[in-house]
């Protein structure tokens, strides 16, 4: 067991290194070619950060390891949302762009309930991921087109971003080799993780899923850690609402659909992602509008609240995944008084929000 754990701690270092060392010569690169900051911020930047998520996915498909690529997409979208903003939130209130709320949410949405309709069968098929990737390179070029109408202000935000982001050397030939090297270190990382989360299943004698809801979508998101949080520490902070929002939606359109078009038949979506993680991947998607439109910033009454949700959420993985005895009085009270207070305390919001807009307009 120790040896698993020593592999999957090396396995997390390498997807984190590998992804910087991508990010930081990709950009590099782009930047030298001409393609303006704020798309490199807005594609490979944001398709850096979720590049563990992609390693991972594509080596559990390989080694048939389906419900680990699954869990973890849809583990890291919900931990991307409650805990990666919730922490960052704490640290310093996050200020939510309006591009974000007219745009990059509903489409984090739209992604979602369109992933949701696409396994209520129980599988990912072949067809359905390439569809997936096909609406992916759609959104790219629709951001590149977009960026060219964006304000002075917001273009020098992202050029500082990512001229940190991407700082190691001048020449290509350096971008080229640290490209290289971070391709190798996720590919190696992911073998790594992976090998040692079902070691890790086995052990503990829960399921793949669980492990790739939870150990693994935490690992893999790791670069949005870090970057997220650096960005509120910095005081970008809409960069930091923004990077998590552009991950979840390259995760379901570009992770799942990749990981769909290797697999020989798709993916097979278990029935406990079916019947609750989906909807609450979902749920929280949703939720993101309005508490993003109320103040367009999430407080850090609001960061609290974000982690709280997390927390009760894998403690339900947790006593799920021990078939615990206390798991149905759990599911009763989050039913029966904390989804009901969620749902009033969010349409509560909204209306608020109208009526201050309504009284600031008359």
């Amino acid at each position: 067991m120790l040896t698993h754990v020593l592999f999957f701690i090396l396995g997390l270092g390498a997807l984190v290194a590998g992804a910087e060392a991508l990010v930081r010569g990709a950009s590099r690169i782009a930047l030298a070619l001409g393609i303006s900051p704020l798309v490199v911020g807005l594609t490979i930047v944001a398709m850096g950060t979720s590049s563990p998520e992609v390693a991972v996915s594509i080596g559990a498909v390989v080694n048939g390891n389906t419900d680990i690529a699954v869990g973890n997409v849809v583990g890291s979208n919900v931990f991307n949302v409650l805990f990666i903003l919730g922490i960052s939130a704490v640290i310093t209130p996050l200020v939510v762009h309006s591009q974000i709320i007219r745009q990059e949410v509903p489409i984090m949405i739209g992604a979602s309930v369109v992933l949701a309709v696409m396994v209520l069968d129980g599988n990912l098929g072949r067809w359905e991921s390439a569809l997936l990737l096909a609406l992916l390179a759609g959104y790219m070029v629709f951001l590149v087109r977009q960026s060219r109408a964006e304000t002075a202000e917001i273009r020098d935000e992202y050029a500082e971003a990512v001229r940190r982001n991407g700082g190691w050397g001048s020449h290509w030939a350096v971008q080229v080799l640290l490209i290289a090297a971070g391709l190798g270190l996720l590919v190696l990382g992911s073998n790594w993780l992976v090998d040692s989360a079902v070691a890790f299943a086995r052990a503990l004698g829960v399921s793949d899923l669980i492990i790739g809801l939870t150990i693994i979508a935490a690992g893999t998101s790791m670069p949005e850690v870090a970057t997220s949080i650096m960005a509120a520490v910095r005081g970008e902070r809409d960069i930091a609402v923004g990077n998590v929002i552009g991950s979840n939606t390259f995760n379901i359109l570009g992770c799942l659909g990749l990981s769909g078009v290797v697999g020989s038949s798709g993916l097979g979506i278990a029935p406990a992602v079916l019947n609750f993680d989906l909807w609450v991947m979902t749920a929280v998607a949703v939720a993101c509008l309005p508490v993003f439109i109320v103040g367009r910033e999430i407080g850090r009454g609001r960061g609290l609240l974000f982690l709280g949700y997390y927390a009760a959420y894998v403690v339900y993985l947790i006593l799920g995944a021990q078939d615990h005895d206390a798991l149905d009085e759990y599911s009763a009270i989050m039913l029966s008084f904390v989804l009901p207070i969620t749902v009033v305390t969010l349409v509560a919001m909204l209306v608020r929000h109208q009526v201050k807009r309504d009284a600031a307009a008359g």
